[in-house]
């Protein structure tokens, strides 16, 4: 297997809204936030779903190399009920290997209401239900082991039970990445997330505002004497400038497609991560694998959901 991820299984379920639909709700736009079942279900009672697929984070950039043509897996938990159902099945249909053995668990599968407003910004409220429960027994060595790389996701990380799962996968795993994934999770964890980026991980995705807050660096210039300094490969997204590619001394940067008719910016970090890692594990070079990024990121985003 070229690459396993492990995330949060949350069934995405996605709302067009308002920008007052935010405001009315207190709502940030553009952010994630943890809801419990009961707000849940109380947004989404006002609001027309327009798609439900099986997402998460780090399964879409799954899903994405395997639409490249690669052998890729995902574990992440899921509770035997409708929609820890429905979630397996979606994997399954996208060739993904779901190394996870689902059954009856006390909380349900988790959910994430993702509101897209007219400007294609997407606000994320999220019941994590029984994925963020996560632990170290859910994770198999062996699996680990098979893999050339582990890619784990920022939304995972927490103390307790889902960390040992982490430490876990990265003690036996042969190249490990991870997604900052949301300046949410950076701000909450940054002294566990520095000590993972200067000490643990082999590749690291984040965009402009995560990179910037996990040092909390004032200027960009920082970015980039910092991961220098820790010598490991980091890539960073920045919106309309492009992305660029940081690995010891080597710069790489890549510009933003121009001209895209833009739908819905869901899932831009993640498929630009799955074109990345396409060049990693098929010997492509930085630049080329920041273009194949870009070009997957650009596809997404101009259409509604996370999927290709």
């Amino acid at each position: 297997m070229k690459v396993l991820g492990i995330g949060n299984a949350i069934v995405d379920v996605l709302c067009k809204v308002s920008d007052e639909f935010l405001i009315k709700n207190s709502l940030t736009k553009g952010t994630m936030k943890l809801i419990d079942n009961n707000d849940f279900q109380k947004l989404l009672s006002t609001l027309k779903i327009e798609e439900t697929i099986s997402g998460g984070s780090i399964a879409n950039s799954i899903v994405g190399l395997s639409q490249l043509g690669n052998d890729v897996g995902f574990i992440g938990k899921v509770s035997d009920d409708h929609l820890g159902r429905n979630y397996e099945d979606g994997l399954i249909k996208e060739n993904v290997k779901y190394l996870f053995k689902k059954k009856q668990e006390p909380i349900p599968t988790g959910t994430c209401l993702i509101l897209i407003t007219p400007d294609s910004e997407r606000t994320m409220c999220t019941f994590l239900g029984t994925a963020g429960k996560i632990n170290d027994s859910d994770i198999n060595e062996n699996d680990i082991k098979k893999a050339k790389i582990i890619f784990l996701e920022g939304y995972l990380w927490d103390k307790g039970e889902p960390k040992k799962a982490f430490e876990k996968a990265i003690k036996n795993a042969e190249k490990t990445a991870m997604s900052l994934s949301d300046t949410f999770c950076v701000d909450r964890h940054r002294s566990h997330f520095l000590d993972l980026v200067k000490n643990k991980l082999d590749i690291i995705f984040a965009n402009e505002q995560e990179m910037m807050s996990l040092i909390e660096a004032k200027s960009f210039e920082e970015v980039i004497s910092f991961a220098k300094e820790i010598k490991k490969k980091i890539i960073i997204t920045r919106g309309e400038q492009g992305a660029i590619s940081i690995d010891k001394e080597e710069i790489c940067e890549c510009k933003a497609k121009e001209n895209l008719e833009i739908k819905d910016l869901t899932g831009a970090g993640d498929l630009f991560a799955a074109g990345y890692l396409h060049g990693i594990i098929n010997d492509l070079n930085s630049e080329e694998c920041l273009k194949k990024g870009t070009e997957l990121s650009s596809k997404i985003i101009q259409k509604i959901g996370a999927r290709i």
